[in-house]
């Protein structure tokens, strides 16, 4: 069975075919997601994205034919949609720094880390932030919200007309799930939002089959069903729940590198420092600590690209004991208000200055671990 994986990354969108019998990638299209800067404010290009999903299901199919479809989107992202199943508003980038203007008012109403497990994040990584800044700012097209779906529910419902949400994507520290009680927190009912809320769906729940018109478009049997989707995080964490015994931790990399514990003792998460509880697609909270390692990366090299290096350049880094410490990409991780700072680099090369930059990601992740 060829399952095609819509992938929708913070920095690349794919679609990839997988073969279940192997678990292995038979085939891959891939595209930069670079958000938009015009309009109200930053948002995804949604049109550009469908128009890469449609074509890349299509060519994809004409290679090896499509017997389903799976979708999984990085986090901190919902859609208004209207009554017609469109935008009601932009698909606001959550990099973007707007709901900081009614950080005050929103803070007296979020609910506390103790019930949600999200800690308090800037710009738009909390989804509740996004809403309650869209709400304020964009009162009348707001009021023209049919409902609010997370992002992988999104492209789902495009492709089967079908509205749906999901706990992996509603657990990502959006201040709108409760972990504990497996229902919409405080904030959901203080603000009125419960009655835009979609069903929820469980990740592996068949959603309907791919609409005519789009089976017509891209060639797939009109049968091919469509799955509800799950955020990208926990689909890394998704096989080893079911195959590996706990206690273990996964490591998901990507724009953010996600470390994530199941089974293990009981610890006392530090939101000041982005750790949170995530919860995974049997809807269990998951102890989580992150990073943006794959921004910081891309950010430290010729846009992300490997560079040259030998193991003379890791004894060189080690015997001078250059480091690179945290932190980067401020705002978030375990070191979320430190600056960057190279020690004892005067004079490296492009090899050991690579070294170096691995060093500290590898040390960034262990911390997360820890």
């Amino acid at each position: 069975m060829i399952v095609a994986v819509i992938d929708i990354g913070k920095t690349n969108a794919k679609v990839a075919l997988v073969d279940l019998a192997t678990l292995r990638e038979t085939a891959l299209r891939r595209s930069a997601n670079a958000p938009l800067t015009g309009g109200p404010y930053p948002h995804h290009d949604i049109e550009r994205l469908w128009t890469f999903i449609l074509d890349s299901l299509a060519e994809l199919h004409r290679g090896q034919r499509i017997d389903a479809i799976s979708i999984t989107t990085h986090g901190a992202t919902a859609v208004l949609v209207d009554a017609d199943g469109g935008p009601a508003l932009p698909v606001l980038d959550y990099e973007f720094s707007g709901p900081d203007d009614f950080a005050e008012d929103y803070d007296l109403i979020r609910p506390p880390f103790v019930e949600t497990g999200t800690p308090r994040l800037p710009a738009g990584l909390n989804i509740g932030a996004q809403l309650f800044w869209q709400q304020r700012r964009f009162p009348a097209e707001f009021s023209k919200a049919a409902a609010i779906l997370m992002y992988p529910q999104y492209w789902a419902q495009r492709l089967t007309g079908v509205t749906a949400n999901e706990v992996t994507s509603l657990g990502c520290h959006t201040d709108l799930w409760n972990p504990w009680t497996s229902d919409y927190s405080t904030l959901v009912d203080k603000m009125g939002w419960r009655r835009l809320m979609a069903p929820v769906r469980p990740a592996k729940d068949r959603l309907g089959p791919i609409l005519p018109a789009l089976a017509q478009q891209t060639g797939l049997d009109p049968q091919t069903p469509v799955y509800c989707g799950l955020h990208d995080s926990n689909a890394s964490l998704l096989p080893h729940l079911l195959s590996d015994a706990p206690p273990f931790s996964v490591v998901s990399t990507g724009t953010w590198v996600v470390s994530m514990a199941v089974g293990g003792g009981k610890v006392e998460l530090d939101p000041a420092r982005d750790t949170l509880v995530n919860v995974n697609a049997l809807g269990d909270p998951v102890p989580s600590a992150r990073f943006m390692g794959g921004r910081e990366f891309s950010l430290l090299t010729d846009d992300g690209q490997p560079q040259d290096w030998s193991e003379d350049d890791v004894a060189a880094v080690l015997a001078r004991r250059t480091l690179l410490l945290p932190s980067t990409q401020q705002g978030s991780g375990p070191f979320p208000h430190r600056q960057p700072q190279w020690l004892n680099a005067d004079g490296t090369s492009g090899g050991e200055r690579f070294v170096t930059i691995s060093f500290y990601l590898a040390l960034m992740t262990a911390t997360c671990l820890r």
